[in-house]
C-alpha cells in the first residue's frame, strides 16, 4: 500500500530531465515560423514575410533558457533552494506560455511590426497566417507549470546529501566499543588517538629499570671507615 502511495511521486533524476526536455522543446518550437504575411514595397508589390517564435515572441524564447537553466540547477541545491529554483521554473513556464498565448490570440501586432521591417511600411496586401507552432509553445509552458509543481510536490521524498563522509563512532555494547572503553580504564590511548596534553610519553610510563643492588657510594664509604669490607655482603 505504502509503495503504490508513492508511485506518483517525481524522483530527482526524472524532475530534472523532464524540465530539460520540456525547456528544449519550448526553445524547438520558438526556432520554427509562426506568422506569414506579405508586404509592398515601390520595386516588389509582393515581398513574402515570415516571422519565427523568438522574433514574434521572445518570452518563449527567454523562458526556455530559464527553463533548462533551473533544470541544472535542481540537481546541486539543496532543501531551501530547489523550492527557489522550481518556483522560477514555473514562473518561466507561464511566461512561455503567456508569450504564445498572445500571439495565437492577436497576431497583428507582430506581423506588422515584422512587415514594417521588411518593407519599410506598415500595411499588410494579405491576412496573417499561422503555424501551429504557437499553439504548441502555449502546451509546453503549461507543462513546464505542472512538472515544476509535480517535482515541489515530490521534493520531500528526495534524498538528502551523502553522509558517507561523516565520522562514525562504534555504537555502545560492540566488541569495539567495549574494546575502547577496556582500553580508556588502563590509561592506554586507542589506536590513532592523539595523546593528552602533559600526559607522559610511553617512555615515561614504562622507564627501563636500572641495576637493582647498585651500593650507595655513603654507605660504601661509612663501611670502609669503620673497617668493614663492603664487597662482603
Amino acid at each position: 500500500m505504502a509503495r503504490t502511495s508513492r508511485s506518483w511521486r517525481l524522483a530527482r533524476r526524472s524532475a530534472i530531465l523532464l524540465l530539460l526536455v520540456l525547456g528544449a522543446g519550448a526553445l524547438a518550437a520558438a526556432a520554427p515560423t509562426w506568422l506569414r504575411t506579405s508586404g509592398a514595397t515601390a520595386l516588389d508589390a509582393d515581398v513574402q514575410v515570415h516571422v519565427t517564435g523568438t522574433t514574434a515572441a521572445p518570452g518563449v524564447g527567454a523562458g526556455a533558457l530559464v527553463v533548462v537553466a533551473a533544470a541544472l540547477a535542481l540537481g546541486l541545491v539543496g532543501r531551501i533552494g530547489r523550492w527557489v529554483v522550481l518556483v522560477v521554473a514555473a514562473a518561466s513556464g507561464v511566461v512561455v506560455s503567456a508569450s504564445a498565448a498572445a500571439i495565437l490570440r492577436d497576431p497583428v501586432p507582430a506581423a506588422t511590426s515584422a512587415v514594417a521591417e521588411a518593407t519599410g511600411v506598415t500595411e499588410m496586401t494579405s491576412a496573417v497566417t499561422l503555424t501551429p507552432w504557437p499553439a504548441v509553445a502555449t502546451a509546453v509552458g503549461v507543462l513546464v507549470v505542472v512538472a515544476a509543481v509535480w517535482a515541489a510536490v515530490s521534493s520531500p521524498s528526495w534524498g538528502r546529501v551523502s553522509a558517507r563522509h561523516e565520522i562514525v563512532r562504534p555504537a555502545a555494547g560492540t566488541p569495539v566499543a567495549r574494546r575502547e572503553a577496556s582500553t580508556a580504564e588502563a590509561g592506554i590511548d586507542a589506536p590513532g588517538s592523539p595523546a593528552p596534553s602533559g600526559a607522559p610519553g610511553r617512555a615515561a610510563q614504562h622507564p627501563e629499570a636500572g641495576p637493582a643492588d647498585e651500593p650507595d657510594e655513603q654507605e660504601t664509604w661509612d663501611s670502609l671507615t669503620r673497617g668493614e669490607d663492603p664487597t662482603d655482603r
